[in-house]
């Protein structure tokens, strides 16, 4: 079975999300690249939790661009919990355009409340040898605050 070079670059990417989630952060948005979150996200009845943002990122942009999003919540004397999800590939030409993750509660534990988020726009490269680098076109953080959606 082949896989495209590019379908291997968003998986590798994918997978290297959780692990570069703890690099320090840097502005929210550099060379008119520039991602924001809502203040407020939403815990669905079905068990998902949905963040909601805005992204901007020129046409310059590298090829591949996806939006990634970490969150954060204290789990009450028990450290914090981290939950890695995203992936939604941006489209890079000027325009702002609205954007939104989910992931799936099963295997964390998060709940209504507040919470730590932080969003990504990202480019991944592969090189000969199959050497990846990430790049950060944006990111920011910011205080959320998560509450149940009743459908």
């Amino acid at each position: 079975m082949r896989v495209s070079t590019r379908r291997l670059a968003v998986t590798v990417l994918s997978a290297l999300a959780a692990a570069t989630a703890f690099t320090a952060p840097a502005d929210a948005h550099s060379h008119d690249n520039q991602i924001s979150v809502q203040e407020v996200g939403h815990i669905s009845e079905d068990g998902h939790v949905t963040l909601f943002g805005t992204y901007r990122c020129e046409p310059s942009s590298p090829r591949g661009v996806q939006i990634q999003v970490t969150l954060t919540q204290d789990a009450g004397g028990q450290g914090a919990t981290r939950l890695g999800f995203g992936g939604e590939e941006a489209v890079c030409d000027g325009v702002e355009h609205d954007w939104s993750a989910s992931a799936s509660l099963e295997l964390v534990n998060l709940h209504p409340g507040a919470a730590g988020a932080e969003a990504k726009l990202q480019a991944a490269s592969l090189h000969s040898g199959f050497k990846l680098s990430v790049a950060y076109l944006a990111q920011t953080e910011r205080d959320v605050y998560l509450e149940e959606k009743h459908s």
